[in-house]
């Protein structure tokens, strides 16, 4: 992993951080929010960094941080497939 895409990988996290920070208790946000966040342009760049905005996502669930939601309810990074919401951890 290059310096950058580490660089990069802190930022999202520290995005979906502040992003959950800034809503109410049980409010989720999608990854999506997060790589908007850090691409910060106009464009659709931010597309190439929704797999790391998962991934960044899936790390802080592992540490505890968070909670990743399908269909509203809690689910384990293996089992993960299609659209993901996050939560604070519960």
């Amino acid at each position: 992993m290059t310096g950058n895409e580490q660089q990069i990988d802190r930022r999202l996290e520290e995005a979906i951080r502040d992003l959950l920070e800034h809503r109410g208790p049980t409010a989720t946000i999608c990854p999506s929010e997060a790589a908007r966040r850090v691409h910060q342009c106009d464009d659709d760049g931010w597309r190439n960094l929704m797999e790391p905005a998962r991934r960044a996502a899936h790390r802080l669930a592992e540490a505890g941080e968070v909670e990743i939601t399908q269909g509203g309810h809690p689910i384990k990074s293996a089992e993960v497939h299609g659209p993901i919401r996050i939560r604070r951890a519960r």
